[in-house]
């Protein structure tokens, strides 16, 4: 009985050793990852044009991801209150909801939209109808015209 119980714990102590390894790895979706290195969502942003047309790797925390149809996910960056959209065709990438909350390095061609101050209220209304809240019109002077955001070709979820 004691030699059945030694090696069931063996078995256990190399199965909870390799289970790290594997979660380190994590779903992955798209392409999966294999272009550059990593770069701090806080460096993009500080320098945005510089990375503009460029493939770039980002990794943080999953702030959001689309209610409807998973087609984007807000990563949160290395400063407090800095997000990152990275978005991707409708359908050819499914990030799951319940992603919110768990750590992803995705990458992708870093992008510039300049958008008019009616399309930037647009566009606000359509993410408050997706998440299901309303739609706060006094907000709305406010809106950037300028959004930078990663076209996504690939990411893991872990």
């Amino acid at each position: 009985m004691l030699r059945l119980t030694a090696v069931t714990a063996a078995c256990l102590l190399l199965i909870l050793a390799a289970a790290p390894a594997h979660a380190a790895d994590g779903a992955k979706y798209g392409k999966g990852l294999s272009g550059p290195d990593v770069v701090a969502i806080s460096d993009l942003m500080a320098s945005p044009d510089k990375y503009v047309g460029k493939t770039v790797r980002v990794d943080g925390l999953i702030a959001d991801v689309c209610p409807k149809r998973g087609c984007w996910m807000d990563l949160a960056g290395d400063k407090e209150f800095q997000t990152l959209r990275i978005k991707v065709e409708d359908g050819e990438i499914v990030f799951p909801l319940d992603a919110k909350g768990k750590r992803a390095t995705a990458e992708g061609v870093f992008t510039k939209m300049e958008i008019t101050k009616e399309q930037a209220v647009e566009r606000a209304k359509h993410h408050a109808e997706e998440k299901g809240v309303a739609f706060d019109a006094a907000k709305a002077k406010d809106l950037p015209t300028v959004i930078y955001q990663i076209n996504g070709t690939g990411a893991v979820i872990r």
